[in-house]
């Protein structure tokens, strides 16, 4: 009697050990296919310039960001876990014909093609929204390719006859062949990522040009209420309530920016930038669009108030 309810809680302990690997290998393996997949498609976005692409269809430098950090952590978890189900499946402790690994098998495959289906999905939008032709087939071909390996492997697992104490050479392929794959999409990937001191530089002057739209703001709220523009800063702020000293000011230096009035609606803004973007095309960077362009170094931007008593002529 003993011996029999240790042997029911040993099976049972099995089969919580074999669900508990099977479902984790799934969660890494969604996002480490995902993130190759990502990865491609931003060296695709970086590669073929599009004039008139639309958001999905723009180089993001954070899309890549998010795609590494991910693949980084998933893809050692996925093939650990691989490697000590198969070692199971080799030992005996996991049966091959046990309810758990076919319905989770399957599970996986399941919600692989429900991910596929989406990625799809959403590529044939961007197509059909405008994306370039060229760009359509290799992110689908990109789609197909990374579908069709997660799919042929499970199935040819799933099916295999004999696992006890039998080395499966396909299977061993399958593991290092794909392995290998995402090592070269992670390594080509850092040639395309910013470094994280570039990075810093580019938030330190788009917090720069946060606060130029802030002051930019208060001076055509001025200029409308007094019909000309401020003497200088000190001006702006006592008559704009909303200016605090620290929108005036670079955040690393607190020194504040200069400011000159051109003529009656033109002035300029100027500071110190660490970085260009005269030729970025990254939708993520600098998302204040391209009315403040510079340079790197001292820059003074021009800009023209907008007089709301005038009306708005169009063609």
């Amino acid at each position: 009697m003993e011996q029999t309810i240790s042997q029911t809680t040993k099976i049972e302990s099995n089969v919580a050990k074999s669900a508990f690997f099977y479902m984790l290998s799934m969660v890494a393996l969604v996002f480490m296919a995902l993130s190759t997949g990502m990865i491609i498609f931003q060296i695709i976005n970086k590669n073929i310039a599009d004039a008139i692409s639309n958001y999905s269809g723009v180089f993001s430098q954070e899309a890549l960001k998010f795609a590494i950090s991910a693949i980084i952590i998933s893809t050692p978890i996925y093939y650990l876990v691989m490697r000590q189900i198969n070692k199971n499946l080799f030992s005996g402790k996991i049966d091959k014909n046990s309810g758990v690994r076919k319905w989770l098998t399957y599970f996986i495959l399941f919600v692989s093609s429900v991910v596929v289906i989406g990625w799809l999905i959403g590529i044939i939008n961007s197509f059909l929204g405008g994306e370039l032709t060229i760009k359509f087939v290799f992110k689908a071909i990109t789609a197909v390719l990374i579908s069709a390996v997660i799919f042929t492997y499970y199935l040819y697992d799933i099916k295999r006859e004999n696992v006890v104490n039998i080395k499966d050479k396909t299977i061993t392929i399958y593991s290092y062949a794909t392995l290998a794959i995402v090592i070269i999409v992670l390594i080509a990937s850092f040639f395309f990522i910013d470094s994280p001191a570039k990075t810093r530089n580019i938030n330190y002057d788009d917090l720069i040009i946060q606060k130029f739209s802030t002051i930019d703001n208060a001076i055509n709220n001025y200029y409308n209420d007094n019909k000309k523009l401020p003497a200088n800063l000190d001006e702006l702020k006592s008559d704009i309530n909303y200016l605090i000293d620290s929108d005036l000011e670079n955040p690393l230096t607190k020194k504040k920016f200069d400011y000159k009035a051109i003529d009656n609606n033109k002035y300029e803004l100027c500071a110190d930038f660490k970085t260009s973007n005269r030729n970025d095309n990254d939708i993520n960077q600098y998302p204040y669009g391209k009315r403040w362009i510079h340079d790197e170094g001292y820059q003074c931007i021009r800009q023209n108030v907008v007089d709301i008593s005038k009306p708005v002529i169009t063609d």
